[in-house]
């Protein structure tokens, strides 16, 4: 399988700017009422976090109201370097974990 995130990084002045995207169908519960007839087959990210050489710089919980393939930004600085590497992991409702990860450029 593909990256289920694609990850993008840049060192400018101390800072780090991530562009990221999870690939992902991003289902709601009214979605999935009106295809399936049950709410519980709603499926969508609940849980973003990345880290840079072992440490978090990235974590934040989600909910149904984003949009298919959603895209993130962020910045970050720390004692970080060109040619390290970003770590993007997102866990949605039932459960799957999807990753990928970029180096700073």
């Amino acid at each position: 399988m593909a990256s289920a995130i694609k990850v993008k990084a840049k060192l400018k002045n101390g800072v780090i700017k991530v562009k990221a995207m999870a690939k992902h169908e991003m289902s709601t519960y009214n979605q999935a009422a009106k295809k399936t007839g049950d709410r519980e087959n709603a499926n969508f990210i609940t849980h973003i976090s990345a880290t840079c050489n072992g440490e978090t710089v990235f974590d934040i919980s989600t909910s149904q109201f984003l949009s298919k393939n959603p895209i993130f930004k962020y910045q970050f600085k720390g004692d970080f370097k060109k040619g390290d590497k970003v770590l993007m992991t997102y866990t949605d409702r039932k459960g799957l974990v999807g990753k990928g990860k970029g180096k700073i450029k």
